[in-house]
């Protein structure tokens, strides 16, 4: 298979076997996948094919940065997104994922340093983010959100890896997460169903990216010592597992929660 492909077909196919694989088994199944890297993961795969492990191992520090930007996005979209409309919320978010960008930019990052840079910011916003329980209408994602999600990301990808050598793994890696679907869909849920309901979604995005953070660690890691092959089925594999421990873990914590309402309820 050649890699233009590779990138044509890898992105909208693993979109849609996730949205599909959602769709048909529920929440555990969403609660196991909604953190993997389906889009960045691809693109640090084809850096690794188009131009070498150590351009890709350097990428994914960058990205695990650029993880910072979204996890910033998130907190800046639902914290204006409580006093302001959608628009205003999404433009606020992006003008602060361009100026975190450009700041990491200025960092001479390092895996360890951006790890746990970027766990610190994960639990930190999670912590500032508002989050309150919400009893309207779940999200239904309109019509054409999967068709564009795949059109979109299939699009996102051709640029980057078109521009990566000129742009250099460091900024390669740090655009690589950009989060448009995240840009789309918490806007769309703010017009559609307010701010709180805005708030809780872009909080459950900061708290799945545990999959995305152990991915990129391992291929940061790895790449370099053990080949493609061996690092991104390992990555793979244990950003499955993260996620998956995520997941479990956050329900146990919401049946808890449950629990507790109800013993004080009928107490």
């Amino acid at each position: 298979m050649s890699i233009l492909l590779f990138k044509l077909l890898i992105t909208p196919m693993l979109i849609w076997l996730v949205s599909m694989a959602g769709r048909r088994w529920g929440s555990v199944v969403s609660g196991l996948l909604i953190g993997l890297p389906l889009t960045s993961g691809p693109i640090s795969l084809v850096f690794a094919f188009e131009h070498g492990a150590g351009f890709s191992a350097s990428a994914a520090v960058g990205t695990l940065a650029g993880e910072m930007s979204v996890c910033l996005f998130c907190l800046v979209f639902a914290s204006v997104a409580q006093r302001a409309n959608w628009v205003v919320s999404m433009f606020s978010g992006i003008v602060v994922i361009l100026l975190s960008t450009w700041l990491w930019s200025l960092v001479n990052w390092q895996l360890l340093s951006v790890t746990l840079s970027v766990v610190a910011l994960t639990l930190a916003v999670v912590s500032l983010i508002p989050y309150r329980s919400y009893a309207g209408t779940p999200v239904v994602p309109p019509r054409w959100d999967l068709p564009a999600r795949m059109v979109l990301t299939t699009g996102f990808m051709l640029l980057l890896t078109a521009v990566a050598s000129s742009l250099g793994p460091k900024l390669s890696g740090l655009i690589a997460p950009f989060p448009i679907f995240t840009i789309v869909f918490a806007s769309f849920t703010h017009a559609r169903q307010g701010p709180q309901a805005a708030s809780n979604l872009l909080r459950g995005i900061v708290l799945s990216a545990a999959g995305f953070i152990v991915f990129f660690l391992v291929v940061g890691a790895a790449l370099p010592q053990f080949g493609i092959a061996t690092t991104y089925i390992t990555a793979t594999l244990l950003a499955v597992l993260a996620s998956g421990l995520y997941y479990f873990v956050s329900s146990i914590s919401r049946l808890k929660a449950i629990d507790a309402a109800l013993r004080e309820r009928y107490s």
